[in-house]
């Protein structure tokens, strides 16, 4: 049965809280946070960079570290928050911060950022707790990320009250060479956004390391690019019935780091429709004119909030 333009745009709402972002982070696809030169799976609170990666100590380190918490915090901004290839801040800037503490090869962090939702949220928090275990010369990230936004504005009749949602993450990097690094993941959600659907996210990205010689002094630069593919389960009644649309999307750019300061200039897009964009984010701005779809979309809305563009993003990061 052919749903409402409310609750089409409720149910677009509330999977906006899918993406890919640009090269290698930390875990792997839900929550893959991008460090400086990292390969982005898709990262949620990805405005500023995660803390490095932390495996298990070395036996030279482990007795001088033992018992020791670090600490690393983070923040920055940018012109769009991309995640999996999609706007969360309507193509408008963003900022935001965020905050770990490592004990060994486990660790528990939290992010906030600032965004522009459907449901109107005051901002995006992220909560994950997770381990970073180093085995067969591959470094894995197994984690847990529960998605906070509060202050959203109250729900259409019959929609789903509120967006939060939890996603279980498990990543892979492996340096196959000083220069080339690759990293692949997984993430699933039982109830993406609270929209009542599962949610599948696979991705793989590559990174190269620019030679030092060609670089000014303490200036690094790496370049990445990821792909990654999302499908999803049938929505709740209320929201239609209909699977969120699977869709691929990639990125590729360049990372550059002095000491704490780090600079990402790069390109995403996405092999959405801007009918099927509207379908998944429940962009309010959207416009007619597109083709109808008399289950998914019988107005024949568009939205832009899916389509390629460039964002630039600075942070500094303390451990």
């Amino acid at each position: 049965m052919p749903c409402s333009q409310d609750q089409l745009r409720r149910a677009a709402a509330t999977a906006a809280a899918l993406w890919l972002a640009p090269a290698m982070s930390s875990p792997v696809v839900a929550q893959t946070h991008d460090t400086a030169g990292s390969i982005g799976l898709g990262a949620r609170g990805g405005i500023v960079a995660a803390a490095p990666a932390r495996t298990a100590p070395t036996q030279d380190s482990a007795d001088s570290a033992a018992g020791s918490v670090e600490f690393s915090a983070r923040a920055g901004f940018a012109t769009d928050y991309i995640y999996r290839g999609v706007t969360l801040s309507d193509r408008r800037p963003a900022a935001g911060a965020g905050l770990e503490a490592a004990f060994g090869a486990f660790y528990a962090g939290t992010t906030v950022a600032s965004v522009r939702l459907p449901t109107q949220p005051t901002a995006e928090i992220t909560f994950v707790g997770g381990a970073r275990p180093k085995l067969w010369g591959i470094d894995f990230d197994l984690s847990w990320t529960y998605f906070l936004y509060p202050g959203e504005a109250p729900p259409a009749p019959g929609a789903p009250v509120g967006i939060d949602y939890w996603e279980a993450l498990l990543r892979a990097d492996y340096k196959i060479s000083e220069t080339l690094r690759v990293a692949g993941g997984f993430a699933y959600s039982p109830n993406v956004s609270n929209t009542g659907a599962w949610s599948k996210y696979a991705a793989f990205g590559v990174g190269i390391d620019v030679p030092s010689n060609v670089l000014p002094q303490m200036i690094t630069a790496s370049l990445t690019s990821g792909v990654g593919y999302s499908w999803f389960g049938d929505q709740s009644a209320a929201l239609g019935g209909f699977p969120l649309p699977a869709y691929l999307n990639w990125n590729a750019g360049v990372t550059f780091t002095h000491k704490a300061f780090n600079l990402d200039l790069r390109y995403y897009d996405t092999n959405l429709s801007r009918e099927d964009c509207f379908v998944f984010t429940g962009d309010p701005h959207a416009t007619p004119g597109g083709q109808i779809n008399p289950v998914t979309n019988p107005e024949g809305l568009t939205s832009r909030w899916c389509g390629a563009t460039m964002v630039a993003k600075f942070w500094f990061a303390l451990n």
